[in-house]
């Protein structure tokens, strides 16, 4: 017996397309390959407020969106085809003026909102590309218990707003880059061999805004910091708040990084305040003797203190759980 090609392609594509629903919930497809053509239209269909988990496949090619993940949307999971051909991208920027007229402000210029809790994020770029145009979000994190992994975060100014002032989110293997502030906002984060990559243009990394109490506010271990900006050009951090926290620990420092370290943006008195601290940092924008005196050099013990369990408390980022238990 034998077969016609368009047969035999039919057969094929039957076959992909029953192979990822048997390992999906969903697939994007921009080639209409999948359930839908657009993310916005995937995370939609998912009922609100599952136990379960639900998992989404976004196929290579870029997705000019604005997305929302909403409150309702609990324990999604979000898995790119490549890191660098599956980019989730929009370009509005805070001075851009919406249809009233009105500037579109920091938030309002967010390329995606997380609100739901338990979303997980692989292998997706996730971007504003309205370029070098001031404030201009490309994701902001509001919910609980998020975490991306081997994703990119691409932007200038504002890049990366964990929002959330409960909210825990862990970052492993990942890519950022930006300007200024590009990673900013209230929430406990851990950024764990990630490279924070300082773009030409721009002087501060981190600017924290941890409330006063909190225990941890952006924690960074076993990271690189690099970047295209000129020799001693960029502070570790500067406080949006007063009482931010921020921590690098066993993290390389390029030459971008200024000698003193830190700024206090113009607030003498978050100098009391503030904890922004180091250990056991290494590469040419290191300097123990040059840092401002109101920064910390951590002890071995300290530095004990900065481990997943003791900053997530009882949310475990690795642990693989039933799908049954996935959720509040």
């Amino acid at each position: 017996m034998t077969f016609k090609k368009p047969f035999l392609v039919l057969v094929l594509l039957f076959g992909t397309l029953l192979a990822q629903a048997q390992k999906y919930d969903f697939v994007v497809a921009k080639d209409g390959s999948g359930n839908f053509k657009t993310v916005q239209e995937a995370i939609n269909a998912v009922p609100d407020f599952r136990k379960n988990t639900t998992t989404i496949f976004i196929k290579n090619g870029t997705y000019k969106e604005k997305l929302t993940l909403p409150t309702t949307k609990t324990a999604v999971k979000m898995i790119g085809e490549d890191v660098k051909k599956t980019i989730l991208t929009f370009d509005d920027y805070a001075s851009k003026k919406n249809r009233f007229g009105e500037e579109m402000g920091t938030t309002g210029s967010t390329s995606f909102f997380v609100f739901g809790d338990d979303f997980t994020a692989e292998n997706l770029t996730f971007e504003n590309s309205s370029g070098p145009v001031g404030q201009a979000v490309a994701v902001r994190i509001d919910g609980d218990k998020v975490m991306f992994q081997n994703c990119r975060f691409l932007g200038f100014q504002d890049t990366l707003y964990p929002h959330g002032e409960r909210s825990r989110q862990y970052y492993k293997n990942c890519y950022i880059e930006g300007t200024t502030d590009f990673i900013f906002g209230w929430s406990t984060a851990v950024f764990e061999n990630c490279e924070i990559f300082a773009k030409k243009g721009g002087n501060f990394i981190t600017a924290a805004s941890t409330l006063e109490g909190a225990p941890y506010g952006f924690v960074f271990l076993n990271c690189r910091l690099t970047g295209d900006a000129p020799e001693k050009s960029f502070y570790l951090g500067r406080p949006w708040r007063p009482f931010a926290k921020t921590v690098f620990l066993n993290t390389y420092l390029g030459k971008h990084i200024k000698p003193e370290g830190w700024h206090n943006w113009n607030k003498p008195e978050a100098e009391k305040q503030v904890l922004y601290a180091e250990y056991n940092s290494s590469g040419p924008g290191t300097s123990k003797t040059e840092r401002v005196k109101w920064a910390t050099q951590l002890t071995a013990e300290q530095a004990k203190d900065y481990t997943l369990e003791k900053i997530f408390k009882d949310w475990n980022p690795l642990a693989v759980k039933p799908a049954a238990q996935v959720g509040k």
